[in-house]
C-alpha cells in the first residue's frame, strides 16, 4: 500500500530509445535471454532423452558390476516474464499521479531544488533567487546516464546515476511567468530585469546525479555534476553554419558561437553517450520592429516571416525590455546598426536557434555544441537507428508546428565499435555529426515513400523561386524553405520518434492538427491526405474542436540501405480517439475505456523490455481524463489493412482518402499506465539500465491558474507535487517523478 506522501495516492488494481548506455547491456540481456533459453533446452533435451533411456530399459556402467540408473536433475524452466501485465489505470481528473497497483511514483527533483549547498532550499512563494544553481522549470526530455559506485561513468550503473534534462518554458499568462514572483510578476512593459533575469535562468537544461539507497531514489546535492545550462551559457556552433554570414551576430562577429538555448523539448542519446536536446519553440521569444522589413529589404524577411517571426510581433515575454545590457538587446532581431553583416546589432540572432545540442553529461570541461548539420526547425527528440558496424548511422527528426516536416540526417561516417565508449564523446559527435546529408520525408497514398536530399545539387531548390539559396548553410538554417521547394509531405504536428530496437523500425507521434479540413479555405488548412487522414469535429463538452484534434502514430520501414535508404514504408500504428468515437471515421483503431487518448507527444522505446511508452500533452480530452502515460507492445509495419475514408465536399462531391492502418491492439498489446495531476503533461522518460527504475517528467501541472488568482492557493487549478508531501509552499511545480515495481521488477511487467 502507498504511503500517505506517496504519489501513487489513487493507484488502482491494476526511455530512451537507443539509450547508448544501453548497447552494450541490450546485447547482454538479449545475450542472457537465450542463455535461459538454451538452459531451458538443455533441461528439455535431457529429460527428453533420460525418458527415451528409460522406456528402452538402458542403465549406466560403473566401475563395479552394479548397473545405476542415471536420473539427471532437469533444469527448471524458466517462467517467462509478461509485459503489460499490470491492470489498466482508468482515466482520472484527480490531482495526483495516479498509477497501477503494485508500483509507486514520488517526486524526485522539482523547479527550485537547489543543486548546490550554498542554495537556500526552496521556499516556494516567489521569493526565491538563484536560478542558475536550482532546477529549472518544465521539466521535458531527458536521459539517464549510468555512474559506478566510485562515481565514474558506467553504463551499466543502475543504482547510482545522472539525470540530463531539458527545462522547456515557463507557466505564465501575459507575459509574466506568474509562479515564479511574488505578486505573479509584471503584466506590463517595461518588464524589471530582476523578473527577466530569473525567468531566463529557468530555461535551458540541468543535470543532476541520483543515487539509489536502500529502495529510495534521492538527489545529491553538491555532487561534482550538477550544472545548469541557461540562455546566457556559451555554446558552440558546429557543422557548416559555423563560420556563416548567416549567424553573425554583436555577440559573435565572427558566426562561431551562440548565446544559450531556449524551448528545449525532446531530448535524444547518441549511441557515444552524449546527450541531444531539440530546440522547439524559440521564434516567440524575440521581437522585430514595425518597421523592420524595410530596413532589412532582403531575403532574411522571407525566412523571418516563414518561421514565424513576421515584423511587429509582440514577443512571448518583453525580455527585450528588461534594460540596456547587451543581455535584453539580444531580444530584439531588428536591424538597428549600421553594419552591412549583421555584427553591431542581432539581426541574425534567429539564425543561431532552432538547431539539435550536444552536451557530455559526464564532463563540464567540454564544449557544449549545436549540430547544424542536423538543420533548423521546431526540434523534438532525435533518435538513432540501431548502430551497425561499417553502417552510417541515421537520426529520425520532427518539426513540431502544425503543416511541417518529418526529417532525417544520414551521417557521412560508419559506425566503428570503439566509438561506444570514446575517450571524447564531443569529438565523436564532430565525428558523425557534422558531416552527412540531411534528407525530408515525402510520403505517397500507397504507403510507400521517399527521403530527399535537402543540398544544393536538388534543383527542385535551385529553381525555388520563395528564396533564392546561397550555400549548404542556406539551406540548413532554412531547412523548413528547402523542404517547401522539394513538395515534402505536411504532416499533423510532427513530435518525438523513436526507433523500435527489435526490427529498426521509427515511430513518430503526429500530436494534432487543428487546420486539417476536408473543404481548404486558406493556405493554412489541408485536406485529408493518405498519412494524416482524419478532419472530423471532437465535442469538449459544448466546445466543437474540428481538424485532427486527437493524433496519430505514423512508422516507417526503411527500404533497401537500412539507415541510409532512400526509401520506406509506411503505415498509421495508432489513431488516437475516445473509445466511444464513430469506428469508422475517428476510433479507427478500435480502442477501448483502457486505451484510449488523446494527442499523442512524447514516445519511447524501452531498450530493455522493448515496450513502447506514448505519453500526451493533450486539450481536447482534458474535460474527461488529465493527460497520461500508456504501454505498448506494437508489430510492425504492413500487419495491418489499407481503410478507404471517405468525405463530403463543399462542392457536393465525395473525398475519397486511402490509408494504411496497423493491426488493431488489443488488451494485452495497449493499455494506459499513468495518469497525471491536472493541467500537467506527462513527457520525458527514461530507465535505469537493470529497467527497474523508471523517471518521467510532470511539465506544467496547474497552468490554467489565472494570475488574479495567484494569492489563493484553493483557487489554483493543480496543488501537486505540494498535495503529495512534497517541498514548502502550494504553488504548482514541474517535477521529475521516480517509479519501481514493489516486487523490485521491471518496469511494465
Amino acid at each position: 500500500m502507498n504511503k500517505p506522501n506517496d504519489l501513487a495516492i489513487s493507484a488502482t488494481d491494476l526511455n530512451d530509445i537507443d539509450s547508448q548506455a544501453s548497447h552494450d547491456n541490450h546485447f547482454n540481456s538479449i545475450l542472457n535471454a537465450r542463455l535461459s533459453r538454451r538452459n531451458w533446452l538443455r533441461g528439455s533435451a535431457v529429460t527428453a532423452a533420460t525418458a527415451v533411456m528409460g522406456s528402452m530399459g538402458l542403465s549406466a556402467c560403473g566401475g563395479g558390476s552394479d548397473a545405476i540408473a542415471v536420473t539427471p536433475t532437469p533444469t527448471p524452466t524458466p517462467t517467462p516474464e509478461k509485459l503489460l501485465a499490470f491492470t489498466a489505470v482508468p482515466k482520472s481528473l484527480a490531482d495526483v499521479v495516479s498509477v497501477p497497483a503494485g508500483y509507486t511514483a514520488t517526486a524526485l527533483y522539482a523547479l527550485g531544488d537547489s543543486l548546490r549547498a550554498a542554495t537556500p532550499a526552496y521556499k516556494n512563494d516567489g521569493s526565491d533567487t538563484d536560478f542558475d544553481n536550482r532546477a529549472g522549470d518544465h521539466h521535458d526530455g531527458m536521459e539517464y546516464y549510468g555512474l559506478s559506485a566510485a562515481g565514474a561513468p558506467l553504463a551499466s550503473g543502475a543504482e547510482r546515476g545522472l539525470l540530463a534534462m531539458n527545462h522547456e518554458a515557463t507557466t505564465d499568462e501575459t507575459l509574466s511567468s506568474h509562479f515564479l514572483h511574488v505578486n505573479g510578476g509584471t503584466t506590463s512593459l517595461p518588464r524589471p530585469a530582476a523578473e527577466v533575469d530569473k525567468e531566463v535562468a529557468v530555461h535551458g537544461l540541468s543535470v543532476v546525479e541520483v543515487k539509489k539507497t536502500g529502495s529510495a531514489w534521492a538527489t545529491v546535492n553538491d555532487s561534482a555534476f550538477n550544472r545548469r545550462v541557461t540562455p546566457l551559457t556559451d555554446i558552440e556552433l558546429a557543422g557548416p553554419v559555423r563560420g556563416n554570414a548567416l549567424v553573425v551576430t554583436k555577440y559573435s562577429p565572427t558566426g562561431t558561437k551562440t548565446r544559450g538555448t531556449i524551448n528545449n523539448c525532446g531530448t535524444g542519446k547518441s549511441p557515444w553517450g552524449s546527450y541531444l536536446s531539440g530546440e522547439e519553440n524559440w521564434a516567440g521569444y524575440f521581437t522585430r520592429s514595425s518597421t523592420d522589413n524595410a530596413a532589412r529589404g532582403d531575403k532574411s524577411v522571407v525566412s523571418l516571416n516563414r518561421y514565424g517571426r513576421r515584423q511587429g510581433g509582440a514577443s512571448r515575454h518583453g525580455w527585450e525590455t528588461g534594460g540596456s545590457d547587451d543581455k535584453y538587446a539580444r531580444w530584439n532581431l531588428s536591424k538597428i546598426g549600421a553594419s552591412t553583416n549583421g555584427s553591431d546589432d542581432y539581426r541574425n540572432e534567429l539564425n543561431g536557434m532552432g538547431y539539435i545540442v550536444e552536451m557530455d553529461p559526464y564532463d563540464k570541461t567540454k564544449a557544449i555544441r549545436k549540430r547544424t548539420a542536423l538543420g533548423r526547425y521546431a526540434h523534438e527528440s532525435a533518435a538513432f537507428s540501431v548502430p551497425a558496424v561499417g553502417q552510417q548511422l541515421a537520426v529520425y527528426m520532427g518539426d513540431d508546428s502544425r503543416n511541417e516536416y518529418i526529417y532525417k540526417f544520414v551521417t557521412t561516417a560508419v559506425w566503428a565499435a570503439a566509438d561506444a565508449n570514446p575517450a571524447d564523446r564531443i569529438a565523436t559527435g564532430d565525428k558523425y555529426l557534422d558531416s552527412g546529408k540531411l534528407y525530408v520525408a515525402k510520403l505517397a497514398a500507397d504507403g510507400t515513400g521517399q527521403w530527399i536530399e535537402l543540398a544544393m545539387s536538388n534543383a527542385l531548390i535551385q529553381a525555388y523561386s520563395a528564396y533564392k539559396f546561397a550555400d549548404l548553410a542556406d539551406v540548413l538554417v532554412n531547412a523548413r524553405l528547402a523542404a517547401d521547394a522539394v513538395g515534402a509531405t505536411k504532416m499533423d504536428r510532427p513530435e518525438w520518434c523513436s526507433v523500435n530496437p527489435a526490427n529498426g523500425e521509427i515511430y513518430y507521434t503526429l500530436t494534432n492538427n487543428s487546420n486539417r479540413t476536408v473543404n481548404p479555405s486558406g493556405s493554412s488548412q489541408l485536406a485529408p491526405d493518405s498519412a494524416n487522414p482524419r478532419a472530423y469535429t471532437d465535442m469538449k463538452g459544448r466546445s466543437a474542436q474540428n481538424g485532427n484534434p486527437n493524433g496519430h502514430i505514423i512508422r516507417f520501414k526503411e527500404g533497401t540501405g537500412a539507415a541510409a535508404a532512400t526509401s520506406f514504408t509506411w503505415d498509421v500504428y495508432l489513431f488516437g480517439a475516445e473509445s466511444g468515437a464513430d469506428a469508422s471515421k475517428i476510433n479507427l483503431s478500435n480502442l477501448t475505456a483502457d486505451q484510449d487518448f488523446s494527442s499523442p507527444d512524447g514516445l519511447a522505446f524501452s531498450p530493455y523490455t522493448g515496450i513502447c511508452w506514448i505519453q500526451t500533452d493533450d486539450g481536447a480530452y482534458t474535460d474527461v481524463t488529465n493527460c497520461m502515460m500508456l504501454a505498448a507492445i506494437p508489430g510492425k509495419v504492413g500487419d495491418g489493412a489499407k481503410s478507404t475514408l471517405n468525405y463530403a465536399t463543399a462542392a457536393g462531391g465525395n473525398l475519397a482518402v486511402d490509408t494504411f492502418i496497423g493491426e488493431k491492439p488489443t488488451a494485452d498489446t495497449l493499455k494506459r499506465f499513468l495518469v497525471g495531476p491536472v493541467g500537467s503533461e506527462i513527457t520525458g522518460i527514461s530507465e535505469t539500465p537493470d529497467g527497474k527504475t523508471m523517471f518521467i517528467n510532470i511539465q506544467h501541472p496547474g497552468e490554467n491558474t489565472s494570475l488574479a488568482n495567484i494569492g489563493d492557493p484553493s483557487k489554483y487549478t493543480s496543488q501537486w507535487p505540494a498535495n503529495a508531501g512534497y517541498g514548502a509552499g502550494k504553488r504548482p511545480r514541474s517535477a521529475t517523478i521516480v517509479i519501481t515495481k514493489n516486487d523490485g521488477g521491471r518496469i511494465g511487467s
